[in-house]
């Protein structure tokens, strides 16, 4: 299996003037895709070797990334957009591989930072809303 390199991978925003063809999220640096689920107690008095059972409750999803602010950026500007107006965004993650992650997600963090001795930046935040649906496509010729 071939290793992947983290430059190849991107955060794509949907523009709602054009929803079938995201926009990298340009100047991006880090990103990480969080999942995660709740744990149910399924133990009882027959459990077998007094062992306790766990069932997968309610699972959850989110990314996190951040980068240089490109402000004449589509899909930055959507981010404000959608920030400003308190609108959910669509958000695919897009893996070297062809492998993506797609979903709906609420903008709880969307700091920008301005040091005076160096690029101005951007951090991002988004919880899912709902699920997080993967679609592979193979890349190779």
């Amino acid at each position: 299996m071939a290793k992947m390199q983290g430059m190849k991978c991107f955060v794509k925003v949907m523009d709602l003037s054009d929803p079938t063809n995201p926009k990298v999220l340009a100047g991006q640096r880090n990103a990480t895709l969080n999942r995660s689920a709740e744990t149910l107690d399924a133990t009882s008095k027959d459990t077998a070797g007094y062992w306790k059972e766990n069932l997968q409750g309610f699972k959850e999803w989110s990314v996190d990334c951040d980068g240089v602010l490109v402000e004449s950026d589509t899909a930055l500007g959507a981010l404000e957009d959608r920030f400003l107006n308190s609108e959910n965004v669509n958000v695919v993650i897009e893996l070297a591989s062809g492998t993506t992650y797609q979903g709906n997600a609420v903008i709880t963090d969307f700091p920008i930072e301005m040091p005076y001795d160096d690029l101005v930046t951007y951090s991002l935040s988004l919880t899912g809303s709902g699920a997080l649906t993967k679609s592979t496509t193979s890349t190779e010729a």
